[in-house]
């Protein structure tokens, strides 16, 4: 079994045509449609402001770069996950 990932827009008539290389053999085959979830809700700059994280760090003395200290927690948390 081989995946092909092909990315469409799906316009208003809702049909995609697909063109598929020349090594795919002719006959059956099963295709799967993932179409990813739209976000409900769209939040602006001034939502993230008034969110309860913006400044979450501000008062920590023990972190000096906020930046790098999320890449840090971010690289450790995916470490963990594998």
């Amino acid at each position: 079994m081989r995946t092909i990932n092909l990315m469409t827009d799906v316009p208003a008539d809702h049909q995609v045509r697909i063109t598929l290389p020349n090594d795919v053999p002719v006959g059956p085959a099963e295709m799967v449609i993932v179409v990813a979830s739209r976000a409900t809700t769209e939040f602006t700059l001034g939502d993230l402001a008034r969110s309860t994280f913006f400044g979450m760090w501000h008062d920590r003395t023990d972190i000096a770069d906020s930046v790098e200290f999320a890449r840090r927690l971010r690289a450790e948390a995916w470490s963990r996950a594998l």
